[in-house]
Formats: C-alpha cells, sequence, structure tokens
C-alpha cells in the first residue's frame, strides 16, 4: 500500500439497515478531528450525514452510487428513507459524484441537479495469472461474481445454467450475510455442477476472474459496476444483463440477454459451443477496459473535483458525460468513507475507513490496487 495512505478502521453494527448509517456517523466524527481538508463519501444512504463535515468547515463531496433505492433487497421503509436520502443528496454535499452517465442524466432530468461523472477503473495485479489454490479447469468455467441478493439476479443465472447441456461448472462467488436463507434457496436450485464458493477476495478472486472461460454479470441497479469493468480488463467473454448502465460499461464487447432464463441460457449455448466467439468477445472486451476504464483517468478526475471544490470553482450548468457506449440501450459497493489531506504532497494522506474484517478485505482486494496505487507517480508532481 502506498505509504500516504492511512487506513482506519472503526466499529459499526452488523445490521442490514443500520450498519451503513452507524458506521458513517462514527467515520464523520472521526474526520472532524483529523485536520483533513475535504471529506469523500461514498452511496446515497449517507446523504443525511454529509451536512455535518461542512459544518465544520470540510467541504463534502458525496458519490451517489447509483440508485439504490431500487434495489429488490429493500422493503417499502427502506424505499421511502432512501427516496428522502436521494432528495437530501441534492442539497447536503457540497459536489455530487455520479458513476455512470445514466445516472448523471437521471439527476440532471430529476432534479436539474449538476453532478460529476467520475467512473471506475482497472488495474490486473500481477502474479495472478495462474489457478493456484483452486481445483478447477482453466478457461473452463462460468463464473458469477456479485452480493447473492435479487436485484443481483443469481437465481436467474442458475435457471438459466441448469437448462445447458455442457461440463464446466458454474461458480458463483459471492454471499449474503444478511439474507442465509435465501442463499439457502439458491443452492437448493442448483444441480451439482454450480459451485457456491463464497466471498473470494484478493487475489484469488483476481486468478478465479481471469482464467474464465465465460463471465455473467447480471446486476441490474447501479452505475458502472467494479467487477463487469474488471472481467473486461481480464480478457473475459461476457454475457450482460442488458440495462442502460452495462451497455455503457461494456458497449459492443459483449453479448446482452434479458431477463429471462431461457434467454439466457440460449446466449451461454452459444458461448459454450462457439470458442471463436469467446476469443473475439474477450479480445474486444479488454481493448475497451484499456481505453476508458483506467485508474489513472479516474484519479486525474477526482483530483481536478477536489481542486475545484477546495478552490470554490461553480460547476457547469449542465452535465456532460465522457463516455458514451458504442451500443446504444434499448431498455430503461459497501461503502467505504474517504477523508482526505491535501496539504503539500509529501504530506498528503487518504485515510480509508472501513467497518468490519469483511469491509477490510473488499478493500484489500480493490481499493488497495486501484485508488492507492494507481497514481503513486500522479501526486508527486506538485
Amino acid at each position: 500500500m502506498d505509504p500516504r495512505i492511512r487506513r482506519v478502521i472503526l466499529p459499526t453494527i452488523s445490521n442490514k439497515y443500520f450498519d451503513t448509517a452507524f458506521h458513517t456517523f462514527i467515520s464523520v466524527i472521526h474526520v472532524l478531528f483529523t485536520g483533513v481538508d475535504l471529506a469523500l463519501i461514498c452511496n446515497v444512504s449517507n446523504s443525511t450525514m454529509a451536512w455535518i463535515p461542512r459544518v465544520f468547515g470540510i467541504p463534502t463531496v458525496l458519490n451517489v452510487d447509483g440508485l439504490d433505492r431500487k434495489r429488490r433487497k429493500w422493503n417499502l421503509v427502506a424505499r421511502i428513507y432512501l427516496y428522502l436520502c436521494e432528495l437530501m443528496s441534492l442539497i447536503t454535499p457540497t459536489r455530487v459524484v455520479t458513476d455512470a452517465p445514466p445516472i448523471q442524466d437521471y439527476y440532471w432530468r430529476r432534479y436539474r441537479k449538476h453532478s460529476t461523472m467520475i467512473a471506475y477503473g482497472a488495474q490486473v495485479p500481477e502474479g495472478t495469472e495462474s489457478l493456484k489454490g483452486f481445483d478447477f479447469p482453466e478457461g473452463g468455467y462460468v463464473l458469477y461474481v456479485s452480493r447473492l441478493e435479487p436485484e443481483n439476479n443469481p437465481e436467474l443465472v442458475i435457471r438459466a445454467y441448469r437448462e445447458t447441456q455442457t461440463d464446466w461448472p458454474l461458480l458463483m462467488v459471492g454471499g449474503n450475510c444478511y439474507d442465509p436463507g435465501f442463499v439457502k434457496h439458491l443452492k437448493a436450485l442448483g444441480d451439482s455442477r454450480v459451485i457456491f464458493t463464497g466471498p473470494i477476495y484478493g487475489p484469488g478472486y483476481w486468478r478465479l476472474i481471469r482464467n474464465a472461460g465465460i463471465y455473467i454479470s447480471a446486476c441490474e441497479v447501479g452505475g458502472y459496476h467494479p467487477a463487469l469493468i474488471e472481467a473486461m480488463a481480464t480478457r473475459n467473454a461476457i454475457l450482460c444483463l442488458d440495462t442502460p448502465e452495462n451497455r455503457e460499461t461494456a458497449g459492443d464487447c459483449c453479448i446482452y440477454f434479458r431477463p429471462e432464463a431461457p434467454n439466457l441460457a440460449g446466449h451461454m449455448a452459444r458461448l459454450l459451443e462457439d470458442p471463436d466467439l469467446r476469443v473475439d468477445l474477450a479480445r474486444r472486451a479488454e481493448t475497451r477496459a484499456a481505453n476508458l476504464f483506467g485508474w489513472d483517468e479516474v484519479t486525474d478526475n477526482y483530483e481536478s473535483l477536489f481542486s475545484e471544490v477546495l478552490t470554490g470553482k461553480v460547476p457547469a450548468a449542465a452535465p456532460s458525460s465522457p463516455l458514451k457506449a458504442v451500443v446504444q440501450p434499448i431498455s430503461e459497493i459497501d461503502p467505504a468513507n474517504v477523508g482526505m489531506g491535501l496539504a503539500t504532497a509529501k504530506d498528503q494522506i487518504l485515510e480509508l475507513r472501513v467497518s468490519s474484517a469483511v469491509d477490510k478485505g473488499k478493500l484489500a482486494g480493490r481499493s488497495e490496487n486501484h485508488f492507492a496505487s494507481s497514481r503513486s507517480e500522479t501526486r508527486r508532481r506538485s
């Protein structure tokens, strides 16, 4: 990890509805005593606390992280609360960040709220080329990576896979600590070819994604999905749920499926039977990821935004999205709070506050490799 980054582990309440709110409150209070110049907070639900640093003279940037209220896991009360959080995100932070052009467009069309669109990146770590530690055939399995929640459609993927005739196993990587009953339901649906690995982070995650034969992205809510970008960067043949956000991400480098098991099963069978098509899709995916989703550009965008905030520069009146999909749409991250000290280059500290060992693992697998280490040289130019 970059020595200028200080990771702070803070307590939380392990509860589906209170985890984020409690941990963010503790993190925000912590930030007030660290002397940072700016606070970056992620997830729209945290808009309820984005005003606190501002009261103490600390400007706040809020990354709303998609449209969380549309997730099927939430009950009516939670959805109403998240809608109120969405409204509060218009006024409580100094600036708003959206993570995909469709989300940026939504905020502009619905609320006339300017936001800065900043995507995610992918940096494939060295030393993860082989399947060391796993007993799976290289290039001979179907991979699904996501939290096992309804809006990520794991049930759809399993049902579609059961309709295919293949000896390639389906690896379901992910878990759901708040709803073990749903995971049990999914396991009952799968046949002997379906393997539930549980959550896997860090090098193990990269080994699996780099050696998959087919990658399935079935998330229906959110902006740019980091796992999809990472699947592209690791040269995968991808089957992707047809949403505007996913088309913005993958463009013409994957096959899109409707949220119907027979439709996904047909596309899966086609890929399984056509190795040349898999190679072509994988090549296009890698090229698109390299051209559009680099952490250098993401870091530059955040640096520019933070500089604007600290100098009081007013954003443009209307948004412009730097990324557009090659193919036009045909249909409609556990939060980590970041406090940044922006003093001299040698004194700059990035604090990443995570709430549990699980979050710490995710951070080690992604932020450490990406946001932290991608631009060691960038900040030295100051």
